[in-house]
């Protein structure tokens, strides 16, 4: 029984299903059924078993998954406090929808990075929303940004940061009905789980409408263009509005008045790093940070998954 073997167990249960585990892994599908495989010869059970929805626990699987989520959380501390031993600069991994990354992340990184001195080395991630709790409360991720997670099972805590709004953006008006409209949207828009996929779902926009772009850049430039419409945080398009490349367009239920939360574990868990990055989340400088859209860095080392597909 290894850590790695416990890892894409907990994974598996947390997220349903082998195939979101190994994305999340960045592993093949064989590599974690071998790795579940192997625990289910261990302990003489099968532990998971498919379901209606997705694998589900065993009773054996039910008392597991609660002890190898605390092992495998022991294995990232005992990993975190060799590399201080060794002077080594402390990891921390945050993970946000791809908007969030995309605009905020990389200046966010600059500046905490120089606040902390070298100590902390910061990368960042898109994960889907689905995601999040999971990548969180297996200490593949440190803090999340973006809305609240509310599954307070996995020791994981939300606490609202900004306010911002949800608005639709185009080059002129649209005729017709929203649900008629071309709709451009990065990978984030298309997360069943996140505010733009659910104001999609709300106006009834067919699959064929929607088409999904590498980053939020990219798709206020299609609409920018006269390709269609293209929701996204106000504030962010604020280059693009004041230039007058977009506006902003009437829609039913439009603005949607939002929040970004920051997620990290319950602060007894918590990381050092992720501690100090939340306190910084406080300060006039990051707020400053979160209120001004920055020209956005892709994410790095740390690469959870995103999902683009609203229907499934």
């Amino acid at each position: 029984m290894t850590l790695t073997q416990l890892s894409a167990f907990v994974l598996v249960a947390r997220l349903g299903s082998v195939r979101a585990a190994a994305t999340t892994l960045g592993v093949s599908e064989p590599a974690v059924s071998q790795a579940i495989s192997a625990l289910r010869k261990h302990f003489g059970d099968q532990l998971l078993i498919r379901g209606e929805n997705g694998m589900v626990l065993t009773a054996g699987g039910h008392r597991l998954v609660g002890i190898a989520a605390q092992m495998v959380g022991l294995g990232a501390e005992a990993e975190s406090a060799v590399r201080s031993a060794q002077g080594a600069p402390e990891q921390l991994r945050l993970i946000a929808p791809s908007g969030l990354v995309e605009f905020v992340a990389g200046p966010l990184a600059e500046a905490f990075g120089e606040r902390a001195g070298g100590r902390i080395e910061m990368s960042s991630g898109v994960a889907g929303i689905a995601e999040m709790a999971a990548l969180l409360s297996q200490r593949l991720a440190d803090i999340a940004l973006g809305p609240a997670l509310t599954d307070r099972a996995l020791g994981i805590v939300s606490e609202p940061i900004f306010r911002c709004r949800l608005v639709v953006l185009a080059a002129a008006p649209l005729r017709g009905a929203p649900s008629s409209w071309p709709w451009l949207v990065d990978p984030s828009g298309a997360d069943p789980d996140g505010e733009v996929g659910a104001l999609l779902r709300r106006l009834g926009v067919p699959e064929s409408r929607l088409s999904v772009y590498p980053n939020q850049t990219a798709a206020w430039e299609a609409a920018a263009r006269g390709g269609g419409a293209a929701p996204g945080v106000q504030h962010l398009a604020a280059h693009q509005l004041r230039r007058g490349e977009l506006q902003i367009v009437d829609v039913p239920g439009t603005p949607v008045d939002t929040c970004w939360y920051a997620t990290t574990l319950a602060p007894d868990r918590r990381s050092v790093a992720a501690g100090s990055l939340r306190r910084f989340l406080d300060t006039p400088d990051a707020m400053h940070l979160l209120r001004t859209p920055g020209a956005g860095v892709p994410p790095s080392r740390f690469r959870p998954p995103v999902y683009v597909t609203i229907w499934s």
